[in-house]
């Protein structure tokens, strides 16, 4: 693997009817990089995080993951989403199914992993999320917090090259915020890939390599967080810095 990213868009556009969400957008992600893509409401900022695991298709450009182009659907999707793991704003967990069996689930349907292989690996992930004591129960007997927590398990239990996060703590209450910012921020000092689509400026500051600041779905500027935040260099960040960091 040369310099190129382990995550490369290229010109990537795409529009909702006449409304163009994502316009030209180019964005490489070295490996081992935890990206931050901060902005205002409306600024693609999801839309781009979605396309790079293809729930979300684009109308122009590329993508390619480990120097490979998206697969469009079937088998090789499913290869590729198991690759490039993914965390919501919901959860998204299965109600019926315990903590354990929502871990385990990809490993044996889409690894291969035997039954025992798979919960061996859940049991030492949700350990490592703080949540080993949670196994047996449904997800509606945990708070939002651990539920997001099982989520980040479950994603990483597919061993993937690089974790997306779609405003991960925006549907959590403010308590439980941190216990799942501090999960990722131990990831990202492990040398995880990351692509975090947050709120979270104290996370942006704290755990980013790089700050991507989106607006009208462009890429306005980015930099490293000290700069960024320091002394941003368009108006457009500098007026949403001044909305957000003066509460």
């Amino acid at each position: 693997m040369s310099e190129q990213g382990l995550v490369v868009l290229d010109q990537v556009n795409k529009r909702f009817g006449d409304h163009h969400v994502l316009r030209d957008v180019d964005l490489s992600v070295r490996r081992g990089e935890v990206v931050v893509i901060i902005g205002p409401s409306g600024a693609g900022k999801s839309t781009l995080c979605r396309a790079i695991n293809r729930l979300e298709t684009i109308d122009s450009g590329t993508i390619l993951i480990d120097g490979t182009p998206l697969p469009e659907e079937g088998r090789q999707l499913a290869r590729l989403r198991a690759e490039v793991g993914m965390v919501f704003q919901s959860f998204n967990l299965f109600a019926h199914k315990t903590v354990l069996e929502n871990v385990v689930l990809g490993q044996v349907h889409v690894l291969k992993k035997s039954r025992a292989d798979a919960e061996k690996k859940a049991y030492e992930l949700l350990e490592r999320v703080g949540i080993g004591g949670q196994a047996a129960k449904f997800p509606a007997q945990l708070s939002g917090g651990q539920q997001q927590r099982v989520a980040i398990a479950r994603a990483l239990a597919m061993e993937p090259k690089v974790l997306l996060f779609d405003e991960p703590t925006s549907a959590l209450d403010p308590e439980m915020v941190n216990e799942v910012l501090e999960v990722m921020t131990a990831l990202a000092r492990e040398g995880m890939t990351m692509v975090v689509v947050t709120h979270e400026m104290g996370f942006a500051r704290r755990a980013a390599d790089r700050v991507v600041f989106m607006a009208d779905g462009e890429i306005v500027e980015q930099n490293a967080p000290d700069d960024f935040f320091g002394t941003p260099r368009s108006e457009r960040a500098k007026s949403f810095l001044a909305k957000i960091l003066t509460h």
